[in-house]
C-alpha cells in the first residue's frame, strides 16, 4: 500500500477543516434564534441575563487555557474528541434549562467545549497552513459561519412550530456524529505541530516583554469578539424589544451578519494577501463600527413609524459589521500564532484566553448597560470595541 506523503494528508485534513469548522459553528450558535424564548423560560431581565453569560466566559477562559497545554502535549485531536462531546451536551442542556443555575452550568460547559475546540482546530489550520504552504485560515473561518448562518437560519424558521428543547437537542445530536467522522480525517499527531512533552516553546510567561506582544493581538481580537458576540447575543432581543419585530423574524439581524461574515471570510484569504493582515483589520474596525452605529441609530426611532424600512437598515447594519468583523479572527489568530519561540497551541490558547472571554463578557456587560437604558443605547459598547479592534491592529506584523 502506497504511503501517503504530508502534502496528501494535509489536503484531506484541509476538507476535513471546513467541515469541522462548519459543525462548531452550527453547534455554538445553534440556541442564538431561541435566545429569547431561553431569557424568558428562565426568568431573567436584561442585567440577570447578562450576569449569566458571564458563566460561557469562565467557561471559555478554562477551556482554552488548559486546551493550550493540552493539545501542545498530546494533539489536537485528542483535545477534539473530548470537545466534540462536551460543546454540543451544553447546547442540549441550555435548551432545557428552566433555572438560572441550570442555564448557567450549561452555558459553562459549551463554552468550555467550544475554546477547546476551537484551539485545537485552529492548531490543525495553522499546521495545514505551513505543510501546503497556501493561506486557508479564512476560508476555515468561513464555514464557521456557514455553519452558524445555517443554524440560526433553522431556528428561526421552525420556532413558532418546534420548541426550543426539541431544536437544539436535535441539533446537538447531529453535530456529535458528525463531528466524529472529521476528526479522524484530520491530521495525525506527529503532524499537527505539537511538541509533546517538550516544554521549551510551552511555558511562557503571563507578563514580560517577551509576552507584550501576544497580549495587545490578544487585546485585538478581544474587542473583535466583543463586536461578534453581542451580534449574535442580542441582534434578537434588540429587533423584539427595541423595535417591536416578531417571533422569528427577529433572528434576521444575525442571519445578516452571518451571512456577511461568510461572504467576508470566503474573500479573507484574498483580501488578506492584497492588503495585508494590519491594514485590513484597520479598515474594517473603522467602516465596521461607522456603518453599524449609524443603522442602530437611524433604524430604532423609525421602527415606530415605518417597521419595514426599519428592519431593512437594521439589517443592513448588521451585515456592515458582519463584512468588517468577518476578516479580524483569522488576522489576530494568524499573528498570535507567528510570535517567534512560543508553540502556536499555546500563543494561539493565550491569545484565547485574553479574546474569546469577549465573546461572552461582551453580551454580559451589554445586559447591564441595558438595565438602566436600552438594548439599543447600550449596543454602543460592541460599535466602540470594534473601533478599538481597529485601532489595535497595528500590533499586527
Amino acid at each position: 500500500m502506497k504511503m501517503r506523503t504530508p502534502i496528501e494528508i494535509a489536503q484531506q485534513s484541509k476538507r476535513a477543516l471546513w467541515a469541522s469548522f462548519a459543525i462548531m459553528g452550527i453547534a455554538s450558535m445553534g440556541w442564538v434564534a431561541r435566545i429569547p424564548e431561553i431569557k424568558d423560560a428562565n426568568g431573567l431581565s436584561n442585567a440577570q441575563f447578562g450576569l449569566v453569560l458571564l458563566a460561557s466566559s469562565l467557561g471559555s477562559i478554562v477551556g482554552a487555557q488548559l486546551a493550550g497545554r493540552l493539545v501542545h502535549t498530546f494533539g489536537s485531536r485528542a483535545v477534539l474528541f473530548a470537545s466534540s462531546v462536551m460543546l454540543p451536551a451544553g447546547l442540549c442542556a441550555i435548551g432545557f434549562s428552566t433555572e438560572p443555575i441550570i442555564l448557567a452550568c450549561a452555558l459553562f460547559l459549551m463554552g468550555f467545549g467550544y475554546s477547546s475546540m476551537d484551539v485545537a482546530l485552529n492548531t490543525q489550520a495553522v499546521a495545514v497552513e505551513k505543510i501546503l504552504n497556501a493561506r486557508s485560515m479564512s476560508s476555515f473561518h468561513a464555514m464557521w459561519s456557514v455553519g452558524a448562518f445555517s443554524t440560526t437560519v433553522l431556528g428561526g424558521s421552525i420556532a413558532r412550530v418546534v420548541s426550543p428543547q426539541v431544536n437544539l437537542s436535535a441539533v446537538a445530536a447531529i453535530c456529535v456524529l458528525a463531528f466524529i467522522p472529521c476528526v479522524y480525517k484530520l491530521l495525525p499527531e506527529d503532524l499537527d505541530g505539537h511538541s509533546g512533552e517538550d516544554d521549551t516553546t510551552a511555558k511562557i510567561p503571563l507578563f514580560g516583554k517577551s509576552v507584550l506582544p501576544l497580549w495587545f493581538i490578544g487585546f485585538g481580537l478581544l474587542a473583535a469578539l466583543i463586536a461578534e458576540g453581542s451580534a449574535s447575543d442580542w441582534g434578537a432581543l434588540l429587533l423584539r424589544d427595541d423595535m417591536g419585530i416578531g417571533k422569528g423574524v427577529n433572528a434576521s439581524a444575525y442571519a445578516s451578519f452571518a451571512l456577511a461574515m461568510i461572504t467576508a471570510r470566503f474573500l479573507g484569504d484574498r483580501a488578506l494577501d492584497h492588503f495585508g493582515p494590519a491594514r485590513l483589520v484597520r479598515i474594517c474596525g473603522y467602516f465596521g463600527a461607522l456603518g453599524w452605529g449609524a443603522s442602530i441609530a437611524i433604524a430604532v426611532p423609525l421602527s415606530e413609524s415605518n417597521p419595514l424600512i426599519a428592519l431593512i437598515v437594521i439589517n443592513l447594519g448588521f451585515v456592515i459589521a458582519g463584512l468588517a468583523i468577518g476578516p479580524m479572527f483569522p488576522a489576530f489568530i494568524l499573528a498570535a500564532s507567528a510570535i517567534p519561540g512560543i508553540a502556536p497551541s499555546v500563543s494561539s490558547a493565550r491569545a484565547f484566553v485574553i479574546g474569546l472571554s469577549g465573546f461572552f463578557i461582551g453580551p454580559s456587560i451589554i445586559g447591564f448597560l441595558a438595565e438602566g437604558t436600552s438594548i439599543s443605547m447600550a449596543m454602543a459598547f460592541p460599535i466602540l470595541a470594534l473601533l478599538v479592534a481597529g485601532i489595535l491592529s497595528r500590533v499586527i506584523k
